[in-house]
């Protein structure tokens, strides 16, 4: 089975030694991503608009893999704060309108002190 690492400019740059995607015939893996621009400037704000801006980054690297946002099939979130699900939720359940599976959890810290990361898989 093949599979090919994705790469674009439209979203935040890896903030390590990995892929922001690898495409496979059957999946798009995205690795998570944080709330940052396509510089890799961290977005500050409420957690709605952080959480815009993972979603963003990972609307971004599912249209270079050929794939978008309505053909997700299961995301994890990550929360440094469970006290952020609601307003997480809220701006989440405005990209993802197809409901695909998800889970949510509390992490201690994540990469730059973010407070949100989201992953996901798709079809291509």
């Amino acid at each position: 089975m093949s599979a090919t690492p994705v790469f674009t400019k439209n979203a935040a740059p890896p903030a390590g030694p990995y892929s922001q995607a690898i495409k496979t015939p059957t999946a798009i893996y995205c690795s998570g991503q944080i709330p940052c621009d396509a510089e890799g400037n961290l977005v500050e704000g409420t957690i709605q608009q952080k959480t815009a801006a993972c979603i963003a980054n990972l609307k971004a690297v599912l249209e270079e893999a050929g794939s978008s946002i309505e053909k997700v099939v299961k995301v994890n979130a990550f929360l440094t704060d469970m006290g952020n699900f609601a307003s997480m939720n809220e701006e989440y359940g405005k990209w993802f309108v197809h409901k695909p599976a998800r889970s949510c959890v509390a992490v201690k810290q994540l990469p730059k002190g973010v407070d949100v990361e989201i992953e996901c898989i798709a079809l291509p």
